[in-house]
């Protein structure tokens, strides 16, 4: 196969347009900070934020908090629960379901109401009963696949709540993570309307919004009575969409953008922009949330309900080359689920899909489809998700790649909004390219991608294969209450073993993802989790 490294490394531009005069002498008398991202659209402000876990360090975490927070401020070793809201949780001694919350006292919301229990009930109430007037389906399409152990929750003090898991998990505290709080008072201020709430939301957290402009930006300004002391260091965070990689290195160098995450410019322009001595790139901060373009097979079509077939693509595929062509370099190739930086839990010892056309080949002959008399087998669709230009220069890839082994090959790439619609809601692809980001903890991150009860219409992120293999659904169950390391530890490699030779979903590549910032800009890559950052700890240098 001959490949034209012009083909691979082409990207589209966009122009950026220049910021007035007036507006830059405004931000020069205070402490801001201007966010390029690469979202079409603001995410989701009423409490739980859509698309995706990255909308957790827009819309999230920056305007409220969970019960339980992620640690910040580590670099040299794996970050760890701490308190949020909560400021502990235990489970009781007699009944392994049942977790009790302590709540944190004296927190108010932006509205200047308090938080306490019956807040968190309320807000619970908010996504898992569709009967209560502040249900939102939008939210709880969100949060409740995260949320899968809760049985059942209660008020057991002005200040406590007790939850209920549906069997015993010693990782339930995990799950609490993505559970945000919002304002009830607020809701009912106007009118118990989330469309309104979403204009004018109200949470705990460290910054309070100031503007939203659909489409375009998120205007945050400092929350100055936040429970947590002397933050945030910024007084406005401004979250800006520009459109491609290209729009996003020149908004950098006019001055309008001096902060991006997960390699917000291409490559080339990395090397480009931290030679003017202006920017920093850095790889810090995605200890806990290693990213990877995947290649995910839908089961539901009878061809790739065979095992043969989906071990067969991946044999087709030349890793190395997409990471060092595509990536220019800033990439590894795929092996397994759990991803090669995940000290506790990978292996490389597991089923082996290397670069092997002759290998896939056979592969196909034996599942029953070998060359026709047009030299084709089958033919599929492959949907190559929009949201990453890299992604369709993949997509380009696996095009070739397959037909070199006799697959003729439907290539689309739709925007984001169609990307997510057509492989989470409608299931209407063959071979889906996505990404995902996974941190240490394998459960529920990494596991819902191949659990029966991780397959979630509509909710972006999950289990679009259909896969459900009741040998993995059993073996995640124990890996959720076992404690004991080094028999989790054993359990998490059996489950690499399996999912690696079934191959309904793999990653092509694992990224090294890049953080870009003007060197103005302190402490953005001080947590191993960028996804967990409210950026309540990020400060200008004079």
């Amino acid at each position: 196969m001959k490949l034209s490294r012009r083909s691979l490394l082409a990207g589209t531009t966009a122009l950026t347009l220049p910021v007035p005069v007036t507006m830059r002498a405004a931000w020069a008398q205070e402490k801001v900070v201007r966010y390029g991202i690469s979202m079409a659209d603001i995410p989701l402000t009423t409490g739980q934020p859509d698309r995706g876990a990255g909308a957790y360090q827009f819309t999230g975490l920056t305007i409220y908090d969970p019960l339980v927070a992620w640690e910040l401020d580590i670099s040299e070793r794996p970050g760890k629960m701490i308190p949020g809201l909560a400021t502990e949780w235990t489970v009781n001694d007699s009944d392994k379901t049942l977790w009790t919350f302590k709540l944190r006292s004296g927190v108010k919301f932006h509205d200047g109401s308090a938080f306490d229990a019956d807040a968190v009930i309320w807000n619970l109430e908010k996504v898992f009963n569709k009967d209560a007037p502040q249900f939102d389906q939008r939210q709880a399409a969100q949060v409740r696949p995260r949320l899968p152990g809760v049985a059942s929750y209660k008020k057991t003090a002005d200040m406590a709540v007790e939850i209920k898991t549906k069997s015993v998990d010693a990782l339930f505290p995990y799950q609490m993570l993505w559970f945000l709080i919002s304002s009830p008072a607020q809701f009912e201020k106007l009118g118990k309307d989330w469309n309104k709430f979403a204009s004018e939301p109200s949470g705990t957290g460290p910054f309070k919004l100031a503007r939203l402009v659909p489409r375009e930006r998120v205007e945050l300004v400092k929350n100055d009575a936040y429970w947590q002391k002397d933050l945030p260091y910024l007084d406005r965070l401004i979250i800006r969409y520009v459109r491609d990689p290209a729009g996003r290195a020149a908004a950098m160098e006019a001055g309008e953008i001096q902060l991006g995450v997960f390699n917000p410019v291409a490559p080339p322009d990395i090397k480009r922009l931290t030679g003017t001595g202006k920017f920093v790139a850095t790889s810090k901060g995605y200890e806990e949330s290693v990213w990877s373009t995947t290649l995910e097979c839908n089961t539901r079509n009878p061809i790739f309900a065979k095992t043969e077939v989906r071990q067969a693509m991946f044999f087709a595929m030349d890793r190395a080359l997409l990471a060092k062509t595509i990536y220019y370099g800033y990439a590894r190739p795929g092996t397994g689920p759990i991803y090669s930086p995940n000290k506790a839990f990978y292996t490389p010892d597991t089923f082996s899909t290397q670069f092997d056309p002759k290998k896939a080949a056979a592969l196909l002959d034996a599942a029953g489809f070998p060359k026709k008399t047009d030299g084709k087998r089958f033919s599929l669709n492959l949907l190559a998700a929009g949201w990453f230009t890299e992604n369709g220069k993949i997509g380009s890839y696996v095009k070739q790649a397959l037909e070199d082994v006799g697959i003729a090959v439907n290539l689309t790439v739709p925007d984001r909004p169609g990307s997510l619609k057509r492989i989470y809601t409608d299931y209407d692809f063959d071979l889906a390219i996505s990404n995902q980001a996974n941190p240490s903890e394998p459960v529920p991150a990494t596991t819902q991608y191949f659990t029966t009860d991780g397959q979630a219409k509509g909710v972006p992120f999950r289990n679009a294969s259909g896969y459900s293999n009741p040998e993995v659904d059993a073996l995640v169950q124990k890996i959720k209450v076992e404690t004991d390391p080094a028999k989790r530890k054993a359990l998490v490699v059996d489950f690499q073993k399996i999912v690696t030779r079934e191959a309904p979903l793999l990653p092509l590549v694992e990224l090294e993802s890049i953080t870009m910032a003007s060197v103005k800009v302190q402490n953005h890559s001080n947590s191993p989790d960028y996804l967990s950052n409210s950026w309540a700890n990020i400060w200008l240098a004079a």
